[in-house]
């Protein structure tokens, strides 16, 4: 009869063969999937160029320029954007150099008046209502944040927009950023706007996706760090809140390209694709993956805290706005972690509906429509607006306000949705439906070049560079008068709240 001490120890052996099996199984599925995705980056992708091999110096570093002000930054984009213009200027003159947005006479230069939105920039005041900061999103530039800029601008709001560490000169630096670049920037950024608000003016801080996430986050980290002011408003477009449980493969699918061989450079891009677009990079490295996902999950931490330490009721008010269908981010993260998490009516998530109009029935799929009816039927603290179809029969659009008391209220509009549009989408909800780089609308352009978000070609696919899908992906909205008006009645509120 084996004795305790027997019976303990052939336990023991059998729970270490077992974990052994486990670490063996794992390892050997992160491997298979390593190698999979290093043989579709090998043979699929196509060749690297120029601005996916080359490096800038001058780019922020958060363990290099620790002492920077908003001030030094820009002065460091300077010498980065000095940088850039030397070094494409010695790049051999290519068919795929003369067609990209690199090309200083190109059709995206000229069509962006040479991109000088790539950059950070400031709207002053001269005698401001309150501050402003804005962040864009992923492989995205500052003037995703233009128009929203421009809006609060306009109301007598002093606005400042950042430029994120690694985006708006190549693409390569992608696979050079860091997360915790990020939010350095962002914090040298909020210093400087925060000591630009006059005293009992209030202070929002904004963002678009990535950059939602960023500024969310900042606001959060205010609540315990007394050096940062904390925001009066918290403005979130198409937020990046949750993604996907395949993001977390960013962590080892690139492992192969630490061995330096040439053909194996190509293993650090998931997507590598025509540079066309004059403010947002085409190609995609894995490191972006790797960095929103870090971003991401802080976040959640930085949640979950302050709601076990009771914080949330002290956040902000938060305005996000969002579609319903987000085939970048999803929209049940925005819905289901974060507004589910925020107590009380004045946080407000505006969800723009699909087009319900009797037309689309018979292509549209059920689940693009299920998030918005459960959301709309469930108990919530915050106020819930849906911007949707008058009826089903109808292409007018009204604006529906469910209060948390579940009364509701009905604002009618004056917009209609296109004839051939069936929803908006997450890279479309910054931009105004004329937008000269983004816009939809026919005309939209500038310098006698159509608008990207107007081009509409048809063929096959394999015709031409990229996708022909992506051609017909909304890249404006044709709502945004909408969020321009919310953004000024909230102003007003915030501006009469502090007087």
């Amino acid at each position: 009869m084996q004795t305790l001490t027997e019976l303990t120890a052939a336990t023991s052996r059998q729970l270490l063969r077992w974990l052994r099996r486990l670490v063996v199984t794992v390892v050997g599925l992160a491997l298979a999937i390593a190698l999979g995705f290093t043989l579709y980056a090998v043979s699929l992708l196509p060749p690297l160029q120029p601005w996916h091999r080359t490096v800038l110096d001058a780019e922020f570093s958060a363990a290099r320029h620790a002492d920077l002000d908003f001030a030094g930054y820009q002065q460091l984009e300077e010498h980065l954007f000095a940088e850039l213009h030397t070094v494409v200027g010695g790049w051999e003159p290519t068919d795929a150099l003369l067609q990209s947005r690199f090309h200083p006479a190109g059709m995206p230069q000229l069509l962006a008046s040479g991109a000088p939105f790539n950059r950070s920039f400031r709207l002053p005041v001269e005698r401001p209502r309150g501050a402003a900061l804005l962040i864009h999103g992923l492989t995205d530039s500052p003037y995703s944040m233009k128009a929203m800029a421009e809006a609060l601008h306009a109301r007598g709001m002093d606005v400042t927009v950042l430029r994120l560490p690694g985006h708006g000169t190549l693409p390569s630096m992608m696979a050079e950023m860091s997360y915790t670049d990020w939010q350095a920037a962002v914090r040298l950024a909020a210093r400087s706007v925060a000591a630009r608000t006059p005293a009992g003016a209030p202070f929002y801080i904004g963002g678009y996706s990535t950059g939602a996430t960023l500024a969310l986050l900042h606001a959060l980290e205010a609540q315990d760090d007394a050096s940062l002011r904390r925001p009066d408003r918290v403005l979130l477009v198409s937020p990046a809140i949750e993604l996907t449980r395949v993001a977390a493969l960013a962590n080892i699918i690139d492992v192969a390209s630490v061995v330096p061989v040439p053909v194996l450079e190509k293993v650090r891009w998931q997507d590598v694709s025509a540079e066309f677009d004059p403010y947002k990079f085409n190609s995609f490295p894995v490191n972006a993956s790797r960095q929103v996902n870090r971003a991401t999950r802080a976040l959640r931490r930085a949640l979950e805290r302050a709601r076990d330490r009771g914080r949330l009721a002290e956040l902000a008010p938060v305005v996000a706005w969002q579609s319903v269908v987000d085939s970048t981010v999803g929209a049940s993260g925005t819905v289901d972690v974060l507004f589910a998490a925020l107590p009380g009516p004045q946080h407000r998530l505006v969800l723009f509906d699909v087009n319900r109009r009797d037309t689309f029935a018979s292509v549209q799929r059920p689940q693009a429509r299920a998030l918005i009816e459960r959301v709309a039927r469930g108990p919530r603290a915050y106020t819930l607006d849906i911007v949707t179809n008058v009826d089903r029969g109808s292409s007018a659009v009204v604006v529906q306000r469910l209060l948390p008391d579940g009364s509701r209220q009905e604002r009618p509009t004056a917009l209609d949705w296109p004839r051939d549009l069936v929803s908006v989408g997450h890279v479309a909800l910054p931009f105004p439906a004329d937008d000269p780089v983004y816009g939809f609308r026919a005309g939209s352009g500038h310098a006698g070049i159509p608008s990207i978000g107007s081009w509409l070609l048809r063929g096959e696919n394999g015709a031409i560079t990229i996708a022909l899908g992506a051609l017909t992906r909304l890249r404006s909205n044709p709502f945004w008068p909408l969020i321009e008006q919310q953004l000024g009645e909230d102003l007003e509120a915030d501006v009469a709240r502090r007087r």
